[in-house]
């Protein structure tokens, strides 16, 4: 029996017995008369437990055709992927869009003192009419020393184009395309990625679809201070990293802070690896730090706000300040979409990281709500889970729909159990723990399509979908301020 959140379970009965009928005894005569009555009784009981049998069997049939028709798979197995390029050749490499018109392309050599920080690209296979210079850095974490780390900013680009370019004039060649200038566009979803057969999966089905740029809320490589499995990361996404921007933000898997020991030559900072390898515009949108961030897309017509779950967030914090100015800048009438990235859920019904984003959500909430953000995303859970749209535990047509898309195939495997109790129960829409990605299809200014897509096996399976009327389209959340004055929900959001 499918439940309406969709908690899916695994019902195994026996089939029914059955004995030879050709197998009989040979009796004396004087016992037959008793025995022909046995059997007379015998089997009107047999003829009713195997009807008992068949219904069974056809109850436990329909039963298990609604809660088994999935089976979800184990924890992949992770994939190492080396590289098998000469040391000054180009490798993991990737690219994020840096404002409107630019791109910036990162990649790694392990030859330190030769290698060029420089782009030659341009609209033709082979034919580079320009190129641009950027700059490289690297870090040491305890006896680890990294590659040289190149961040090279291209452009201006004309949007939705095909670039050709090629890294450190060497090396293959690569592609890119733009983002379009203007709606509609396609956003990719996917959270908590790691490197394993799932995550191929998962990035395999999200490519079929070309989407227009990859957003990710957390949770990258799960190197966990292993760092070559950083540069296996790397490479393991280039083919598709180096094809359309992706634009992350930190999870717990990131922050990699070294032991309380005494200071030792490349004792780390927190985030050494992420904010060398993984530089995102923070400074275009005058934020202090990488770790939080926002830009715009599809033109201005959608506003991304990137927020760092393990960055201070209270409200003294400058990531608190920096929020606050940002979302006060956003004019909702040149940009009606506004959509935000964390990487700890603020709200969630799996017993998995309970209560962990409690403290954000309760310094930030109201500044989301009051610039009526659209939907806020979130991993860290490796499962899938929609909410209607909420503001202080509490169903709110003005508050952002809140989605948990931490089921990117990461090796820790799936968060399985939800509670069906929980407090935040009825306000949950639709929650499944399966491997996947979402796509967001922001289609005009007043409408965008969500879809979760599961992977099964060859195929993504498309299991949530819905209209969303984006919040700035909304007069009655323009005129009321008071957060009770809206209290009701419905799956066209």
């Amino acid at each position: 029996m499918r439940q309406h959140h969709c908690l899916y379970g695994h019902m195994h009965g026996d089939g029914p017995c059955t004995c030879p009928n050709d197998q009989r005894l040979r009796l004396p005569g004087e016992l037959r008369p008793v025995i022909k009555k046995m059997r007379t009784t015998r089997y009107i009981l047999m003829v009713a437990a195997q009807a008992l049998v068949v219904v069974s069997a056809l109850l436990l049939a329909t039963a298990a055709a609604a809660t088994a028709e999935y089976v979800r798979p184990a924890p992949g197995r992770i994939i190492l992927t080396e590289h098998t390029e000469p040391a000054d050749h180009p490798q993991q490499v990737h690219v994020s869009a840096v404002g409107g018109k630019h791109m910036r392309v990162s990649w790694v050599t392990d030859d330190d003192k030769h290698a060029p920080s420089v782009v030659e690209y341009g609209k033709a296979s082979r034919n580079y009419t320009m190129s641009a210079t950027g700059d490289h850095t690297s870090y040491r974490y305890f006896l680890y020393s990294s590659g040289r780390i190149h961040h090279v900013t291209i452009g201006p680009l004309e949007p939705g184009t095909v670039y050709y370019y090629r890294c450190g004039n060497a090396g293959r060649e690569f592609s890119l395309r733009t983002p379009p200038a203007a709606l509609p566009i396609d956003l990719a979803l996917v959270g908590d990625l790691g490197q394993t057969e799932w995550t191929a999966s998962t990035l395999a089905h999200a490519s079929k679809t070309g989407y227009d740029m990859l957003l990710v809320p957390g949770d990258l490589s799960y190197a966990d201070t292993q760092q070559p499995l950083w540069d296996s990361f790397g490479r393991f996404v280039q083919r598709h990293a180096s094809q359309r921007p992706w634009m992350v933000t930190q999870g717990n898997h990131e922050v990699e802070a070294a032991p309380a020991l005494p200071l030792v030559p490349g004792s780390p900072p927190p985030f050494a690896a992420y904010g060398a390898r993984w530089r995102m515009p923070h400074q275009e949108s005058g934020s202090p730090s990488n770790l939080y961030y926002s830009f715009d897309a599809a033109g201005r017509a959608v506003h991304v706000v990137m927020l760092g779950s393990y960055a201070p967030f209270d409200a003294g914090s400058d990531q608190y300040r920096w929020l606050a100015a940002d979302l006060a800048a956003v004019d909702r009438r040149a940009t009606p979409w506004l959509v935000v990235l964390l990487h700890a859920p603020w709200y969630n019904t799996n017993a998995a990281h309970q209560g962990e984003g409690e403290a954000m959500r309760n310094a930030m909430e109201r500044l989301l709500f009051e610039a009526r953000v659209d939907v806020v995303f979130a991993g860290h859970v490796h499962a899938y889970e929609r909410f209607t749209r909420v503001y202080d535990n509490e169903a709110n047509s003005c508050g952002p729909v809140y989605i948990t898309i931490g089921d990117g195939g990461n090796r820790e495997g799936l968060a399985l159990n939800f509670e069906k109790n929980h407090k935040l129960a009825p306000l949950s829409m639709m929650r499944e723990a399966s491997f996947g990605h979402g796509r967001l299809r922001v289609v005009n200014a007043t409408s965008a399509h969500w879809s979760w897509h599961r992977n099964d096996d060859a195929n993504s399976v498309v299991r949530d979908e819905l209209w969303l009327e984006n919040l700035a389209a909304d007069a009655s959340c323009r005129q009321h301020a008071d957060p009770a004055a809206a209290n009701s929900w419905d799956d066209e959001l």
